[in-house]
């Protein structure tokens, strides 16, 4: 990866350091690096998707040395606390930990119904005292007149709404 180069707020130009390499072993201080991680980056995530983080979870210590060392003989002669303090050495969590149901769903049906009612009385309150009341062609009295007129004077009379009345009878035509 490219790194830009500025020199007094201009860029100078592209040099062929990356921006990990850098700084990416001084935030992870006295862990080891195991693996190649998510996208390539020296740091750790607890992940259903990417389970073989980047490094280790816990620094290097002098109990944590000693277990390795330990580690790296029979598996027969560590005892279950040795063998889940090196998984949490490595690890933060297990798989069942970290896929653990949080309840912020709870959270987010709470969030959407404050929402949803804020937004009904908000609307109530525009209907009340902010918008002006419906003209009076919007009644229904109103509309049907409108619709008689638009009958009278034969509106669209080939293929729209007059099409459709029968003016012998007065009536709508029936469709088969």
């Amino acid at each position: 990866m490219a790194l830009i180069v500025t020199c007094r707020n201009r860029i100078v130009g592209p040099t062929w350091q990356s921006i990990r390499s850098v700084y990416g072993t001084s935030r992870i201080g006295n862990r080891d690096v195991v693996g190649h991680g998510v996208n390539g980056m020296a740091n750790y995530q607890d992940d259903a998707h990417f389970p073989f983080p980047a490094i280790r979870f816990k620094e290097n210590s002098a109990d944590i040395c000693a277990l390795r060392e330990k580690e790296k003989g029979d598996w027969k002669q560590l005892c279950c606390e040795d063998k889940k303090a090196l998984y949490r050495a490595s690890f933060c969590q297990t798989f069942s930990e970290f896929k653990h149901p949080t309840g912020m769903w709870k959270v987010v049906v709470g969030c959407v119904l404050i929402t949803t009612s804020f937004g009904f009385w908000a609307a109530m309150f525009f209907h009340y005292y902010v918008t002006e009341p419906l003209p009076v062609s919007f009644s229904k009295q109103s509309q049907k007149a409108q619709l008689r007129r638009m009958l009278e004077l034969r509106v669209n009379a080939v293929d729209g709404i007059s099409s459709k009345w029968d003016y012998d009878n007065d009536r709508w035509k029936v469709c088969r």
